[in-house]
């Protein structure tokens, strides 16, 4: 069965790819980098429990944090930026496909009062920044197709990775992340920022505390019109080799769930109490991207070979139901004029939250068929803002990264690794937050099916404790120049 069980999982993530996408994906027709599968040992799942249990493991303490930046393009700099305020931390490496954007981020630690860090570049100097000697910790902000690779690369060469979101895009890749992290005991983290937004932090210390009663349901999603982004040249501030365009020109299904999906997640004790069972995914098809593709390619010859792809459907809707009987909406749509937002609604036995559209509203404590009051919002506020955020929470507002939160993940994380603490986020978070993309894309591709979704703490989520989220053995770390 063990030796069955990934050849399963790698046929039926790229079959489903390929349903999804219409086209042959050997055949790789828009370019995109191939992710290569990198066999790694099964650990014994006869009995259900995995060998090693990486949820609530604390790595020895690292009192100098050494870093390597791979990825300088979108959300690299800005990272580079908001770790070099952390002490303890030190960047000792960065790498970048483009040579120029690693000068770019030498000069970042050049205005900040920090030595200059080792440079590397090319298609492959990550692998060479990997392999040093010099750093702890990965740091990886590339193209979705690189993150598998590059943190599965780094745990088998020594060193702890974060990744930004999603950080893998098929089965096969999901079940690399936890395998590896368990067999190498490093730290495999998604760096998703959302779960450290303030409103997030708050309503999940009310869950904790039993304001919302029994959550039933919950609601998330990445509303974000990003359709004239996705069709940038990298000359005007575009992706490289227009890589998120390709992908949702090659798939259909919610491609980014992350964000809505990890602090719901949290909030309902995904991994650490309760498991998703099973869902179904339906998208609309596509109004906007292909005839956006074809306007263009009518002006600029740049764009035709846009012009005749199926891209994927403006929304995409997602529903999970748990173990526990709860359920979970998430929806995805980057392409239509709209608002921002990522919905964040939680609803429970007494009463509800919803972050959007501003301001944030929770149902009243005297009467949940009401909204609070902004003096009693004030009130909720001053009783249930979690210690992380008193620390820190002024000050990352002041540095920034998504008004704060970022640097609130970063300092975290540091801060964790410093004092040899459980992180908050661990490899099943990051494998089953991710999975939700193919696993919604094969139910899409057979007219909305139920599918399975994997188990991968493999039965141990009924025994895992929730992250603490308390400055208890932490908060140690101190902050410069902020």
């Amino acid at each position: 069965m063990k030796g069955n069980r990934r050849r399963f999982l790698r046929n039926l993530s790229l079959g489903t790819a390929g349903l999804t996408a219409g086209i042959p994906l050997l055949a790789n027709p828009l370019r995109l980098p191939r992710v290569e599968s990198q066999d790694q040992p099964a650990p014994d799942s006869s009995s259900g429990v995995s060998s090693f249990n990486m949820c609530g493991y604390a790595a020895p303490k690292i009192d100098k944090v050494r870093i390597g930046f791979i990825g300088l393009g979108h959300r690299g700099p800005g990272a580079v930026e908001r770790i070099s305020h952390i002490e303890g931390a030190e960047i000792k490496a960065l790498c970048d496909k483009l040579p120029e954007r690693v000068e770019a981020a030498q000069k970042i630690l050049e205005t900040a009062g920090l030595p200059r860090a080792k440079s590397y570049s090319g298609v492959d100097g990550w692998k060479a920044l990997v392999e040093s000697n010099d750093v702890d910790f990965i740091y990886t902000c590339t193209p979705w197709r690189l993150h598998t690779p590059i943190a599965v690369y780094a745990m088998n060469n020594g060193k702890h990775v974060a990744t930004e979101v999603p950080s893998a895009i098929t089965l096969d890749e999901c079940w690399q992340l936890v395998e590896t992290s368990e067999k190498t005991r490093k730290h495999c983290v998604m760096l998703e920022n959302c779960c450290y937004d303030f409103f997030e932090l708050l309503t999940l210390n009310m869950v904790r505390n039993g304001f919302f009663g029994e959550l039933v349901h919950a609601e998330g999603g990445y509303l974000h019109n990003l359709l004239d982004e996705n069709f940038r040249k990298i000359s005007e501030g575009g992706y490289m080799d227009m890589w998120r365009l390709r992908e949702n020109a090659m798939r259909n299904g919610n491609l980014y769930p992350t964000h809505g999906l990890g602090p719901l997640a949290q909030c309902m004790n995904i991994n650490r109490g309760d498991q998703m069972d099973h869902l179904v995914s339906m998208s609309s098809d596509d109004y906007l991207m292909g005839v956006t593709a074809r306007e263009l390619a009518a002006k600029d010859n740049y764009y035709q070979e846009f012009a005749d792809k199926h891209y994927r459907g403006n929304m995409n809707t997602t529903v999970i139901r748990t173990v526990k009987g709860k359920t979970i909406m998430i929806q995805h749509d980057v392409t239509s004029p709209r608002p921002y937002s990522r919905i964040h609604q939680l609803n429970g036995t007494k009463g509800m939250a919803r972050k959007y559209p501003e301001p944030a509203c929770i149902s009243s404590l005297k009467n949940p068929d009401e909204w609070i009051t902004a003096a009693e919002m004030k009130d909720l506020e001053e009783k249930y803002t979690l210690p992380i955020v008193k620390h820190v929470g002024e000050i990352a507002k002041k540095i920034g990264g998504h008004g704060g939160m970022d640097f609130v993940q970063d300092w975290r994380l540091i801060d964790n690794l410093r004092n040899g603490l459980p992180l908050d986020l661990d490899v099943y978070d990051a494998a089953l937050w991710s999975a939700i993309s193919p696993l919604g894309e094969k139910s899409v591709a057979s007219k909305s099916r139920t599918v399975d979704i994997p188990d991968f703490t493999r039965g141990n989520w009924k025994t895992n404790k929730p992250s603490a989220l308390t400055l208890e053995g932490g908060g140690t770390t101190t902050i410069r120049n902020a």
